[in-house]
């Protein structure tokens, strides 16, 4: 039966999404089903017990505790419709919001502190991650209010962090939204605390207020950040619908969609809920602009970790504006579901208005994938292997995971050598002039082979010996970050050498013990995984001995006592034009070489706000007033911690 398969598919999709943290379908897919579901459930008066059209979330099979709601945490309905939420308003004034794309949490604060962190689950039941929320970057651990309330909204990891983590992560995450559901139901709570996860408020229970933007008014108060809204009725709400639309590609956190509800709460709980939604509030998802093309090739790109990644290259068409030709289809298990091969005609859309995807495949010529057999690159064996299932290149002399390893190790993050692009880095691979990034630091003795290479001369010659030899003054966390340890970005590799006292002795001593696990684990925010990495790493024979020898070529940047803990458990939010530093990323970059944190907004956290302009009526600084967080200028802040 038809209604059977479509659970079936449905439940599967879910289960996978929200128990394993990984994607069986897209979005645009699932929504598709849905539909058809709801549609044939009306049509044939048929409801199976299991189906996901009366269940909200999912059911809870973690390692997490178990809890039960204080109040039913129900999901949406939903529109892709604008006359529809204005036929919702009727006379009413409602509140317009964006419909993060992340995980739904519920706060529980009594006696001023946090006492709970709930996940939604399926909406009746949900995960206890309390120990993970309290190391979220801006949720507020106690507030100036004791009586008991419950704050609802959403955790989300910002799109400029995901790309730093799934830089440094084996097998890449597809999504913001896929990470941060990994991240916030993690057991251990130091793997949590190594990613900026941020909570957004969405809604109150407590409290004596007769309108929901009085509520939001009183929370952002308290220090939570509160999700932008605009208060609209039937006759404005499409056109704050089309504002909202053209601020999407410059938001730092993913959307899927809006959500409209209404602003008077006598008027909202009158209308009661269905089993599975509230009926004050409706969600309003994009519609997706879907275009039709054609398939050209499947690319396969190493990565420096070995991760071949399968691309698909279609006839460029616009979509929202731009015009694209290539989408990341991610791993091997949505090739295969896709059935994709050269010469299908298929649709294409932008996820969230944002990343190109692949929806379907309308002609599926081939049934069985072609999945390569070999490196792309170097043609050595390559394996499927995981759940998701991904490619990976078995050879770990294999030139792409060299030219792109070489690539980080050069970057302005790490080792910082202006004029080394990829494709340098190719050539002079190829012309045997670099086998490892400690040749780099030789590359003056094939000086005549190189003024003589198409695009070099004398003058580029020259700029690039003075780049490498000014490379060799380096702080030993830049270092350790170009050395392209798995997990381990410039802001681990910071807390490693601070732990260590800036000691890369002590650093290998450390990670190549015995005791590896338990010493390494001491550092605030390292998980096993870390500690893992940086013991396999450590521990290779060959990674070793590059690394003494570099330590006999490189100056490493002394530490003064102020760089190793003077700013140790502090916590700044930098705003406005900075003067006695190059730019705000400069000053962020001394305060957390000192131990300190720079977190992105105001909470009850924050120790200091940095602000030339102190007396400013910026809502950063009327929060930091309300929450008796001091506000410093730049001068304040150097008189005070040493800066120079």
């Amino acid at each position: 039966m038809k209604i059977q398969e479509l659970v079936a598919r449905l439940n599967a999709a879910s289960y996978a999404y929200y128990q394993e943290d990984r994607e069986i379908m897209s979005d645009l897919e699932y929504d598709k089903l849905y539909d058809e579901l709801v549609q044939l459930e009306k049509t044939t008066g048929i409801v199976l017990a299991g189906s996901p059209t009366r269940k909200v979330g999912y059911e809870v099979v973690s390692g997490l505790n178990k809890v039960a709601h204080d109040f039913p945490m129900l999901s949406l309905d939903k529109t892709k419709d604008p006359e529809a939420l204005a036929s919702f308003l009727g006379k009413e004034v409602g509140l317009l919001s964006w419909k993060l794309d992340g995980l739904a949490i519920a706060l529980k604060y009594e006696n001023g502190e946090l006492q709970q962190a709930i996940t939604r689950g399926n909406g009746t039941i949900g995960e206890d991650v309390t120990h993970n929320a309290k190391v979220f970057a801006n949720i507020p651990l106690t507030v100036p209010f004791k009586e008991k309330f419950i704050v609802r909204g959403e955790a989300v990891i910002p799109f400029a962090e995901f790309e730093i983590i799934n830089e440094n992560e084996e097998v890449k995450y597809k999504n913001p939204r896929n990470l941060c559901s990994g991240t916030v139901r993690q057991l251990d709570s130091k793997v949590v605390a190594t990613r900026r996860v941020l909570f957004y408020a969405l809604q109150l229970l407590g409290g004596n207020f007769s309108l929901k933007s009085e509520q939001l008014a009183w929370i952002a108060d308290l220090g939570f950040d509160v999700a932008h809204f605009e208060k609209v009725t039937a006759d404005t709400v499409i056109h704050v619908i089309d504002k909202f639309k053209n601020k999407i590609l410059t938001e730092p956190i993913a959307s899927d969609g809006l959500v409209l509800t209404y602003d008077d709460i006598a008027y909202s709980e009158s209308l009661g809920a269905t089993s599975k939604f509230p009926r004050d509030s409706l969600a309003f998802k994009w519609q997706d602009e879907l275009v039709e093309t054609t398939l050209l090739n499947i690319e396969w790109n190493t990565s420096r970790t070995g991760l071949i990644n399968p691309v698909a290259v279609f006839e460029p068409v616009e979509i929202e504006g731009s015009v694209v030709g290539r989408a990341s289809l991610h791993n091997v298990s949505i090739l295969r579901a896709l059935e994709l091969s050269v010469g299908d005609r298929i649709t294409v859309y932008k996820a969230n208005m944002i990343i190109p995807q692949v929806a379907e495949n309308l002609t599926r010529k081939q049934k069985d994938v072609l999945i390569p057999t070999n490196c792309p690159v170097c043609n050595g064996k390559s394996e499927v292997i995981g759940d998701p299932e991904t490619l990976y290149c078995t050879n770990s002399s294999c030139p792409s995971q060299k030219i792109q390893s070489l690539s980080h190790f050069v970057s302005r993050d790490g080792m910082n050598i202006a004029g080394l692009s990829e494709q340098t880095l190719e050539k002079f691979s190829e012309a045997g002039f670099i086998a490892d990034y400690i040749d780099l630091f030789a590359i003056s003795k094939y000086k005549d082979e190189i003024i003589e290479m198409e695009g070099f001369g004398q003058k580029s010659y020259d700029k690039l010996i003075v780049a490498i030899e000014a490379s060799k003054d380096i702080a030993l966390p830049n270092f350790i970050h170009a050395l392209g340890i798995k997990h381990v970005g410039l802001a681990n590799a910071k807390l490693l050498c601070a732990y260590f006292g800036h000691d890369p002795i002590k650093i290998t001593e450390a990670c190549t013990s015995e005791s590896y696990l338990e010493d390494i684990l001491e550092i605030k925010g390292f998980g096993e995984a870390i500690s893992h990495s940086l013991h396999e790493y450590f521990s290779n024979e060959s990674n070793i001995e590059l690394f003494q020898r570099s330590l006999g070529l490189l100056r490493l940047k002394t530490p003064t006592p102020s760089d190793l803990a003077t700013l140790s458990g502090l916590t700044f939010v930098i705003t406005g034009d900075v003067n006695q530093f190059p730019n705000r990323k400069a000053l962020q970059e001394f305060i957390e070489n000192r131990g300190g944190r720079v977190s992105a907004s105001v909470s009850a956290k924050t120790s200091y706000l940095i602000n030339n302009d102190a007396t400013s009526t910026s809502g950063k600084n009327k929060k930091a007033t309300q929450l008796d967080v001091p506000i410093l200028t730049e001068d304040d802040f150097v008189k005070g911690f040493g800066g120079d």
